[in-house]
């Protein structure tokens, strides 16, 4: 069975950045259905790069916290990103999580209240040019029913498949229907012939989310009360380094991507059938860094 490829994940990490614009012309001359550049680093200087050195592939930030700049200043970076690309670029927009707040040094709001307003500011822009489609990053069912009524896609990260059809039951059916309407998910994704390890690095990877209280809450909805229970102890207890034991083999396959090549490409076709059109690998390696995952994905996909 012929695998239509997903998108991929990609950051601009310092010392390295340079590289990081060939390699998204590599996913590009390979035929990947985009690239999406998450919070750190600077993922809309990065979009901004990709906006003049990439020519057919979607690209976009996945996501920005709408915390970061001001509405102007987004509508503004993001209608030269949208004109220069010949309309490549999405904006994706979140609130982020409490950490995040703590290093922008800013007090949020509600979110679903602070997600409508930035979307209603940003488009009221004027004297701008025509302005890119708003994504908005949603876990629970109010925030994806919000995107469904004002933005035009939704992006989850790290989402559980099982639980994907429960979410999307959010949305009005004319947007589930919709082709043009984003509905994406970002996945970690480590391609390895030892599975074990393979499981391991996105137990890494994933540790970070276990701590905060928003993704907890999705999981234990998602049916994952025993282990989120467990963590909630864990961490109660002092015992941070056992948080990512228990994010058992169960959850992992669930919210995950891992394993040789053959069952990462069943499983992007797995999600696909969930309703997410718009997958977007997350690469890690058990064997090095980022370039190395990539690596592994251009084989994964050849």
């Amino acid at each position: 069975m012929q695998t239509t490829l997903p998108a991929i994940s990609l950051v601009a990490v310092p010392g390295r950045r340079r590289r990081t614009i060939e390699l998204a012309q590599e996913i590009e001359r390979r035929g990947f259905a985009g690239i999406f550049s998450p919070s750190m680093f600077g993922n809309m200087s990065l979009c901004e790069a990709l906006a003049w050195n990439t020519q057919r592939i979607p690209f976009g930030t996945a996501i920005a916290p709408i915390y970061m700049r001001t509405v102007t200043d987004f509508s503004q970076s993001a209608a030269v990103m949208h004109e220069i690309s010949g309309g490549r670029f999405s904006l994706g927009i979140g609130v982020a999580h409490g950490p995040s707040h703590i290093r922008m040094g800013v007090t949020p709001g509600k979110p679903l209240g602070d997600i409508r307003s930035f979307v209603e500011k940003f488009r009221a822009q004027e004297g701008l040019g025509p302005l890119p489609p708003v994504i908005i990053a949603a876990l629970r069912r109010k925030m994806v029913s919000l995107a469904g009524e004002i933005a035009d896609g939704v992006v989850f990260a790290n989402a559980s498949r099982s639980h994907m059809a429960a979410s999307l039951a959010a949305l009005p059916a004319a947007k589930r229907d919709d082709p043009n309407f984003f509905i994406g998910n970002m996945i970690p994704t480590c391609i390895s012939d030892d599975i074990e390890a393979a499981k391991a690095v996105n137990r890494r990877t994933l540790t970070s989310y276990g701590f905060l209280p928003n993704y907890r809450n999705y999981w234990r909805e998602a049916g994952y009360e025993a282990e989120m229970n467990a963590i909630e102890q864990a961490i109660a207890e002092g015992r941070k380094d056992d948080v990512p034991k228990y994010f058992s083999d169960r959850w992992l396959a669930d919210n995950t991507l891992f394993g040789p090549a053959a069952k990462v490409r069943e499983g992007v076709e797995a999600w696909r059938e969930a309703g997410v059109r718009n997958l977007i690998v997350v690469p890690s390696s058990a064997a090095g860094n980022q370039m190395t995952a990539l690596a592994e994905v251009f084989a994964a996909f050849g």
